[in-house]
């Protein structure tokens, strides 16, 4: 009698209790709309007396073949994620949306690949992945397809079979540099990032600007170069740094190096907020005024960009909404959906204090 009274109680437990069958207290707790209210309150709480928390979700995952998981699959380690303000607003746009309909997020961090490790994606328990801007070749995505997962990409790569949710970013970026252009500027300065395995960073040729692994980072860069070169700016006068990541402390080192250049860009066009904010920092280091000897201009307008010495120009992005976007496509997948058309958001341009015409 005493080893049975500490044996955990089970489902069947609290069935012979109840005096209902197995089935029956099952559903309880995975079906409730079976079972009349009053019912299913008397199970519970017989269960909460007997100390009987709920069926084992690792065991209901290998009896379903499902866990109503949902894997988020992260181009850089949780501290570098966390740190991107941008981030973590799509994340918690996603989060807010998963969470509401019973599912759960499964993060899995990324390393010098650019995305998790496939021996993490292997095993993960999730029956849908979300990709957040992973490189185009990450060696992730294979894994994904090796276990034939729904998928869906934010930003990049673009990939057949997925669902995608990405912004204007060329549009954006363009928008940025006709803002510059009308203010009279005609030196200029570009920062750009992208997450390489190689781990290097630096001064961009003209011929390798095209080969940048990053969707995002290659349509920002041309919709900056692009608007340049058609308003008379020959892309071989304009410097472009590339960063290893979008961080500001990298955009620091980056800007410093485009702003010794001679002759010194009026204008920084940057690919992030937070290289951006990295820029405004450097020209504090070289005695330099932003908006009177350096104009400067961002992308995402995050939340300190409203409240940086000076107040950042930027083009926005709906972050939010384009978390929740990819969580309603990774609920329309884990339904049994197909992917639909890939969703693309509208940007615009924020106007403040970084930016002025040039004397």
């Amino acid at each position: 009698m005493d080893s049975d009274r500490r044996r955990r109680p089970t489902l069947d437990t609290v069935a012979a209790a109840v005096g209902v069958s197995r089935a029956t207290v099952s559903n309880a707790y995975n079906r409730p709309d079976q079972l009349s209210s009053s019912l299913r309150e008397r199970i519970l709480e017989t269960a909460r007396t007997l100390g009987y928390a709920g069926p084992d979700p690792v065991a209901r995952s290998l009896a379903t073949r499902s866990s109503a998981a949902v894997g988020f699959m992260l181009p850089q380690g949780l501290s570098g994620a966390f740190s991107d303000p941008a981030l973590s607003i799509v994340l918690d746009g996603l989060a807010q949306t998963v969470d509401g309909h019973d599912h759960s997020l499964v993060l899995m961090p990324g390393d010098s690949t650019g995305g998790p490790r496939p021996s993490i994606v292997s095993r993960a328990q999730a029956d849908v992945m979300v990709a957040y801007s992973l490189p185009d070749h990450a060696p992730a995505l294979d894994a994904v397809a090796a276990r034939g997962l729904p998928l869906v990409v934010i930003d990049q790569p673009i990939l057949p079979n997925s669902a995608r949710v990405e912004v204007q970013d060329y549009t954006g970026t363009s928008a940025a540099a006709t803002h510059l252009l009308d203010l009279g500027h005609t030196r200029f300065g570009v920062l750009t990032f992208a997450l390489r395995p190689d781990g290097l960073e630096g001064p961009v040729s003209h011929e390798r600007r095209s080969a940048v692994p990053f969707r995002v980072s290659r349509d920002r860069l041309g919709g900056y170069l692009d608007t340049l070169e058609k308003a008379g700016v020959k892309p071989d006068n304009v410097p472009v740094w590339e960063a290893r990541g979008s961080d500001r402390e990298l955009g620091r080192l980056g800007a410093r190096w485009l702003l010794t250049r001679t002759p010194r860009p009026s204008a920084l066009l940057c690919a992030s907020d937070q290289l951006a904010f990295g820029a405004l920092q450097a020209a504090r280091d070289l005695s330099l005024s932003v908006p009177a000897d350096v104009s400067v201009v961002g992308f995402d307008d995050v939340p300190e960009a409203a409240y940086s010495d000076p107040p950042l120009t930027t083009v926005r992005q709906p972050l939010a909404d384009k978390g929740r976007r990819a969580g309603e496509l990774a609920l329309k997948l884990l339904a049994g959906g197909r992917p639909p058309r890939p969703t693309r958001l509208g940007v615009s341009l924020v106007e403040r204090a970084s930016t002025a015409p040039w004397k």
